[in-house]
């Protein structure tokens, strides 16, 4: 997270917290109580000018607005932005459900603009079904004109090479709760998924998923993580030796914590922006972190990952310096 905001240049820090449940298990009541207790476990490490928690995987709007409201509780004032991803009506930004996908979506853009690649009428392939996952299909579709080809979720995937209606695949998901069966669609494996020869690939769901024991067999032409690490640094070598371009997890999907950011700025001065300014500002923030990583990636002819670690560790090392601390 530390690396994450310094290459999109927001002023935060950064760590990961959270509860080790299956939410697909527990209901709302359950959850309520779950998102309670550990803001009261943690409830003194936080505060609006100290460590402020936004969503990550499993976590919705609704259970954002639990935590505010308990902290509130705790300490008897109102500190919206001590969470952020909270539902609009409490103080939540516009924009903040898609914004991961979006800045995805951002960063592919600019990449194929480098790579000189018209992406409308190209394909993509989804590892990952869950909120990331979803709003890149429809976005990516919506914005590059990319055709859905394959989607996946922790059960399994759908393809059609002639393409897959991302709205109706999206549908389908909510109601059904995976994506075994939709219509239309033969079934393929995550590990094969990932295989396909597409133009742009977005692995959205776990760690380590392209390895040095698969990364030959990926032909995507852009590989933009959504997910956290799905690419192990042996597999980095071999795609770059393949020519895929990478879009790294900490640049790729950086969009999340910005927007979380523009919302922590929102509740500071208690005046919300429309969501075209925020779309706006999250465009403006992406494409010069993509630019500053790529003329890095250009200059120091290193693969992509190196490049975003030698954007954001430099502006943490600059800081620390100024500071005087080395």
């Amino acid at each position: 997270m530390t690396w994450k905001t310094a290459v999109v240049d927001i002023p935060l820090g950064g760590g990961k917290g959270g509860v080790t449940c299956n939410p697909k298990e527990m209901s709302d009541r359950e959850k309520q109580r779950l998102a309670r207790a550990y803001i009261r476990a943690v409830g003194s490490t936080l505060g609006v000018s100290k460590d402020v928690p936004a969503p990550d995987v499993y976590t919705t709007p609704q259970i954002m607005g639990w935590m505010m409201d308990e902290y509130e509780t705790m300490f008897g004032h109102h500190h919206p932005g001590v969470i952020t991803g909270k539902p609009i009506c409490l103080g939540g930004s516009e924009g903040r459900g898609d914004a991961t996908a979006r800045g995805g979506v951002y960063v592919t853009r600019e990449a194929a603009r480098q790579l000189n690649i018209d992406l409308n009428g190209k394909t993509m392939a989804i590892q990952g079904f869950g909120n990331a996952g979803q709003y890149a299909a429809l976005l990516a579709n919506e914005i590059l004109g990319l055709k859905l080809v394959a989607a996946s979720d922790s059960k399994g995937g759908i393809y059609n090479e002639k393409g897959l209606d991302p709205r109706k695949v999206v549908d389908y998901k909510l109601k059904t709760g995976n994506l075994q069966g939709f219509p239309g669609a033969d079934a393929i494996s995550n590990a094969d998924l990932l295989e396909l020869k597409v133009t742009v690939l977005f692995p959205s769901a776990l760690e380590n998923v392209i390895t040095e024991a698969n990364a030959n067999k990926i032909k995507a032409t852009i590989s933009c993580e959504l997910a956290n690490g799905p690419t192990t640094p042996e597999a980095d070598d071999i795609l770059l030796q393949n020519g895929v371009f990478v879009l790294p997890d900490f640049l790729a999907n950086a969009g999340g914590v910005t927007v979380s950011y523009f919302e922590q700025v929102q509740n500071t001065y208690n005046f919300y922006w429309p969501l075209e300014e925020i779309h706006q500002r999250l465009d403006e923030k992406m494409t010069r972190a993509f630019q500053g990583v790529y003329f890095m990636y250009m200059k120091k002819k290193v693969n992509m990952r190196q490049a975003a670690y030698l954007v954001s560790v430099a502006r943490v090392a600059e800081a620390c310096k100024l500071r005087g601390w080395v």
